[in-house]
């Protein structure tokens, strides 16, 4: 019984390895690729089979959905007269920001015990830093807080950024009265005072090219004939006065129509003529005294 369990054991081992040389392999020296926008990408792809001579060559993207690069031994879509195929390998010239995403080469060999393998090659093209946009105010009041904004969405990777003011760069620390954000291109004044004027411009950079900055723009702060307490103060005494103005009006109003309508409630009232004066009856008139002239 020892005997004939010694005797399976290696059996079923050369059976699962038998099996597993029945499939085709797929893989890929190189999955992970980085290239400069505008020079050619090599996806790489070696497959092996047991059987298929010929086995069907597929290439695939994977975007919001999947789609064909590469199918029926042409070339689809924007990659037609762009690629070539060598062997399993893709080479895409002169490649785009577009371009960037996961790729899938795909072999059947419908001979194969298992006719599919696959592997999976992820190109990331990368881009020199482009112009920012930059906004800077042309004037702002003393006191007020301010955000100068600082952009460059085409870069890759992601840029980071430095402020110039006067062609003098700015970096914050504690004693500072702004600070400056090198990821988000943000530089904050917490309240700007007239010595904070000048001419302000901003820098983006990666490791792909050279920086790029945008036209230095001039910022002018302002500062209040008043102080600003006195300013809020006249506006609050303003309002103030509005608002009793308004309350005199409508007391007034309200006067004026209960006069009226009182008026117009006499006015109502039905009118009884006064008795019409006695008549004299001439014949029971009897002259009491002689008048003489």
């Amino acid at each position: 019984m020892m005997t004939m369990k010694m005797l399976i054991v290696p059996l079923l081992i050369t059976l699962i390895h038998s099996r597993s040389c029945w499939s085709v392999t797929v893989s890929s020296s190189k999955p992970e690729v980085e290239v400069h926008e505008h020079t050619n990408a090599v996806l790489a792809c070696e497959f092996r089979t047991e059987k298929d001579p010929n086995p069907r060559i597929e290439w695939k993207k994977k975007e919001k959905g999947v789609t064909f690069v590469y199918f029926d031994q042409k070339f689809t879509g924007s990659y037609a007269g762009r690629a070539r195929i060598q062997g399993a390998t893709l080479t895409i010239h002169s490649v785009t920001q577009r371009d960037s995403g996961e790729y899938r080469c795909e072999v059947t060999a419908s001979q194969d015990h298992v006719s599919l393998g696959e592997a999976t090659v992820t190109l990331n093209v990368l881009v020199p830093p482009h112009v920012p946009s930059c906004q800077v105010p042309h004037s702002v009041f003393a006191g007020a807080d301010l955000e100068l904004l600082c952009r460059d969405k085409l870069s890759v990777p992601p840029a980071t950024y430095r402020w110039y003011k006067d062609n003098k760069v700015l970096t914050s620390s504690a004693e500072t009265l702004y600070s400056v954000d090198t990821h988000k291109g943000t530089l904050k004044f917490k309240s700007v005072s007239e010595a904070d004027s000048g001419v302000y411009r901003c820098e983006s950079s990666n490791s792909v090219g050279a920086p790029k900055s945008c036209v230095a723009q001039p910022l002018k702060v302002i500062e209040y004939p008043l102080s600003l307490t006195t300013l809020i103060a006249g506006a609050a005494g303003l309002c103030l006065l509005m608002i009793l103005c308004c309350l005199c009006v409508c007391v007034c109003r309200r006067r004026s129509c209960c006069r009226t309508e009182g008026n117009k409630a006499k006015s109502t009232k039905s009118y009884i003529p006064p008795p019409p004066p006695p008549t004299l009856n001439l014949k029971n008139y009897k002259q009491t005294q002689s008048f003489m002239i």
